[in-house]
Parts: structure tokens; sequence; C-alpha cells
């Protein structure tokens, strides 16, 4: 079963994608309580189980808007240097405990959303990524038991401020710029696709930037549930983003950084494809003291003696 929120009169409205076309899922399961992705996974098994036969009038997928697929996520957990490939190609030995940072809500975006360039970054960079929505949920699950724990899989592509996130000792600031992180286009129940051996791309411009498969993952999705469990109640429709592989911007020869007119791609197989075409934003950024770049030039310059007898 494929889950998608979609952008409708009344607001952000949870869908069914049927053979028929997308079926409002509240509608079809006659209860208004029901109207987000997140309240479905919380409703159960039960009210999944229903909307697998869920009929009604039904929206042709090629008109509608898709906004991101759990718009209101308790928490999203990202983890960083999960692929071997992309940990050596940024200086950083293999991790032997994960890289573990957090992302608010109001970074996250639509799948097919424009990628506005946010203000005060010189360095705007791709990183495709599987993500796992929570079901279940729950708190110290065993790897053994934690596919129990998963509603499905989307697709994300955790776009990063690369100025921002070194000019410090924490990654926050870079990783979460508003509406920098798309995730779609469906929740992709666990039923569905099987994420231990996929194929994960990320495009620029059509050029294939990153390739490769999930069974790289350092830290594969069963460790990663009780990885995360261990230190937080995991709640229905939480996101948990697994890491990207190698072939990110930064680490190129020359750097790859995005800029407007470019199109960034992500596709996971069995799961689907995102896409965001770059944009720069309709007024230039107001002046301020917090931007990195212009920082660490000031600091490189030369400095001159001061004029004798000055302060």
């Amino acid at each position: 079963m494929r889950l998608a929120t979609l952008v409708t009169p009344t607001g952000l409205r949870a869908h069914v994608h049927t053979d028929s076309g997308y079926v409002d899922a509240a509608t079809a399961l006659a209860d208004e309580r029901l109207s987000s992705v997140r309240a479905l996974l919380a409703a159960g098994a039960d009210a999944m189980r229903r909307l697998e036969s869920a009929s009604g009038p039904a929206l042709d997928p090629a008109t509608v808007e898709l906004a991101a697929t759990v718009p209101d996520p308790g928490k999203i957990v990202c983890i960083g240097r999960n692929y071997l490939e992309h940990a050596l190609e940024g200086g950083s030995p293999p991790p032997t405990w994960p890289e573990t940072f957090l992302r608010v809500t109001d970074s996250l975006m639509a799948p097919f959303e424009d990628l506005v360039v946010p203000a005060f970054t010189e360095q705007l960079d791709y990183e495709g990524e599987l993500g796992l929505v929570i079901g279940r949920g729950g708190h110290h699950i065993p790897a053994a038991r934690a596919m129990e724990a998963i509603a499905g899989y989307v697709v994300c592509n955790d776009y990063s401020a690369r100025d921002w996130q070194r000019a410090g000792t924490q990654w926050t600031p870079g990783k979460n710029f508003d509406h920098t992180m798309p995730v779609g286009p469906e929740l992709v129940t666990t039923d569905e696709v099987d994420p231990t051996d996929v194929l994960l791309e990320t495009r620029l411009n059509s050029r294939v930037m990153q390739s490769a498969r999930t069974s790289l993952l350092i830290f594969d999705v069963p460790s990663l549930i009780e990885y995360v469990s261990s230190f937080t109640t995991l709640r229905p429709g939480d996101l948990i983003v697994t890491g990207t592989p190698g072939g990110v911007g930064f680490a190129r020869t020359p750097p790859v950084y995005l800029g407007a007119g470019d199109t960034v791609e992500v596709s996971i197989e069995g799961v689907g494809s995102i896409r965001n075409r770059v944009v720069q934003p309709d007024a230039p950024a107001p002046p301020g003291p917090w931007q990195p770049l212009a920082k660490m030039r000031r600091a490189e310059e030369p400095r001159t003696a001061a004029p004798a007898g000055g302060a």
C-alpha cells in the first residue's frame, strides 16, 4: 500500500493510492480523525487493513499536488556517515557508533517543490537518502523485532548548507534551513518493498552523482531502529533518515554546489523518486553577521600592524 499527503482546498489530507487514483483516507474510513498520515499510523493495524480495500472518489495522480508524506513528524532523526565511501570522502574513518543529528519539521518540504537557495549559504549540497517512517514504534526495540516498528519507506534529500555545517562543531544549523528536506513521494508500506538491498541514486541535471545499494549501510535498518529507540521512544509518524552514499558535492574536485537552474532527483528502487528545481529567493538576504564563508575569509586576511600609539 502507498500513502500520500495531498494539498487540497481544505488543507493537507492523507490519501491512499489505489488502482483508480488517490482516495481520501478519512472519507474512505468514515472517520475525520484519520485525515493525516500520522493519525492513520497511530490508529494502528486495523485502520491500515481497512485502507487496503478503500474505495470512493479518486483523484488523478497526474493532477494532484503532493506535500511532504508525513508533514508533521514528532521527531526527525538523521544518521550521518552511514556509508563507508561517504565517511572516507569526508576525511573520516568509518564510525563505530552511529553519528546522529536532528532535523526540525520546518525544514521539511514537498517532494517536487522548488528548492529556494537559503540565505547566507554559498555551499548548498545534496544528499539522497532512504527514510524510515515509524508505525507501531516503541522503546528499547531489539533489532530482531525492529521491522515490526516500521510502517514504510520514503525517499529523502538531506540538502545541506556545508558552510554552516562546518563553521562550528555541531551540524544543526547547516541541516535545518527552512524547506530543505523533501520527503516523499509516498509512504510505501513494508509489505511492498524490502529495504535490505535496493538501489539509491541521486542525479544532478540528469548526471548520476550518487549510486549505491542500501546493503552498503554501515548500520543497517534493524540496527538503527534498535539504536534510536534505545534513547528515545519512537512514535507513529516519526522519521529516521538513514544516511547518504558517497558522491556528495563538497567532496568532489572541484566541489559541486547547487545554484539556480539546477535540478536534483533522488530515486530509490521500489520506493519512488523525488525531484527539486533549485531557484533563487525572490529577494536578496538582508545583511547580517552570521555568514560563515565571509567570516572565514575575514579570519584568513593578513593582519596589519596598528599605527604607533593606536588602540
